[in-house]
């Protein structure tokens, strides 16, 4: 199964491969995440170690379930031949109602037909009031007018 844009990566295809991973977590479907990764895929999420699509499946499973009404935005921070480095933010509320912003980067490593084989995040999030909100679309893809982490100053 070929994932395009393939390796190596110009600004413009890391640009199109961050996008396309950030409307995939926006859907919230777990099986179409972890449709891009390779079977075998590594990943580091904070402390939590995750091994393959199954894993990767159900990690999703978990996490959207405390994370509601979940909205984020990727922006590519550098890239080389294989990999592309991005920086991240999201919000989410949890089910008593308290909304989180979460910061964070991603080191992405692609296999030759555009899988991800290996994904390292660091993250780091802290309670906001729902007025200080910024992510405001409704759920699912971001708006192609809204504004990126650059523009927002985060």
């Amino acid at each position: 199964m070929s994932r395009p844009p393939l390796p190596p990566f110009s600004d413009a295809t890391a640009a199109e491969k961050a996008r396309l991973a950030e409307d995939a977590w926006n859907s919230r479907d777990p099986a179409r995440v972890a449709l891009a990764y390779t079977p075998g895929s590594q990943w580091r999420n904070r402390a939590e170690f995750v091994t393959g699509r199954d894993d990767i499946e159900a990690f999703l499973s978990r996490k959207w379930q405390r994370e509601l009404d979940y909205r984020l935005i990727k922006e590519v921070w550098s890239h080389t031949a294989n990999r592309i480095a991005v920086r991240f933010a999201y919000e989410y509320r949890d089910d008593s109602g308290h909304w989180f912003r979460a910061y964070g980067n991603e080191n992405w490593q692609f296999d030759a037909d555009g899988l991800m084989e290996r994904r390292i995040a660091s993250i780091n999030e802290h309670p906001i009031a729902e007025a200080d909100r910024k992510f405001l679309w409704a759920l699912g893809r971001r708006p192609d007018d809204h504004r990126s982490l650059s523009d927002l100053g985060f």
